[in-house]
């Protein structure tokens, strides 16, 4: 079901610092920064050859990252993005199986303009994953 991995996110508290890491000391090709205001997130992604890493920090009041950064001061890996060919499909199955979907079941307009969903950790070895249709 699941097919490439699309990216690991990582929470930053400073997010042009963190950019600037990527970029500046890695040589990596990095984006603009993109709120996206529906996720409670701002967001930088870092191209790689193979994938991508995203790097977020909170955004907004109700950011569902801004525990997280409580918790991890200085950052830390948040989750793991995979790719699916139909991610209703994919969630039904899933659902079957036990696995619980975050929020409302319903997927949402991610970073790069495709649904996803977010799968609780505890059913997947205590990470997050987050599937992105493609």
């Amino acid at each position: 079901m699941i097919g490439k991995l699309n990216h690991v996110a990582i929470v930053v508290p400073d997010l042009d610092a963190a950019a600037a890491i990527y970029r500046d000391t890695l040589g990596a090709d990095v984006s603009a920064p993109e709120d996206l205001p529906d996720h409670g997130v701002t967001t930088v992604f870092v191209n790689l050859p193979n994938t991508k890493i995203e790097l977020l920090r909170p955004y907004g009041e109700n950011s569902p990252i801004a525990k997280f950064l409580e918790k991890n001061p200085a950052g830390g890996m948040h989750h793991l993005c995979y790719e699916v060919q139909d991610i209703l499909a994919a969630r039904d199955q899933l659902q079957a199986a036990g696995a619980r979907v975050l929020g409302d079941g319903k997927p949402k307009t991610g970073a790069h303009g495709k649904p996803v969903l977010f799968l609780h950790p505890k059913d997947f070895c205590g990470t997050l994953l987050e599937l992105e249709q493609v």
